[in-house]
């Protein structure tokens, strides 16, 4: 995983789940900018009703509280994250976050 990649991370102490895009990895941790996924779906709804209740945070995660991290990406059937969101929202997440080839994070 590279720095730009969407993922999905998994905490332990207390358990989380945090989705983002990953700005480092590096010995001492993470920095991701995301939000706790379980506030994913109210996050795209505001989106869509063009509120902005909710946005998504930078932060630094301790590699001793990282217990996994995922590609965000289809599984068989099952869309990911960022598949829902151009979906619901109509355009990339990387799009509407200001990342990708012009900010040179993501190819």
């Amino acid at each position: 995983m590279d720095t730009g990649s969407i993922v999905i991370v998994n905490l332990v102490q207390p358990t989380e789940k945090f989705w983002g895009v990953l700005q480092r990895l590096a010995p001492e941790g993470i920095t991701l900018r995301g939000l706790n996924l379980s506030s994913f779906d109210d996050w795209v709804r505001g989106i869509v009703r063009g509120e902005a209740a909710l946005d998504v945070v930078t932060m630094f995660v301790p590699l001793f509280r990282v217990e996994r991290m995922f590609l965000d990406e289809q599984v068989g059937e099952v869309e990911s994250y960022r598949q829902r969101f151009q979906r619901q929202v109509g355009m990339p997440v990387e799009t509407f976050l200001g990342i990708g080839d012009d900010a040179g994070l993501i190819s």
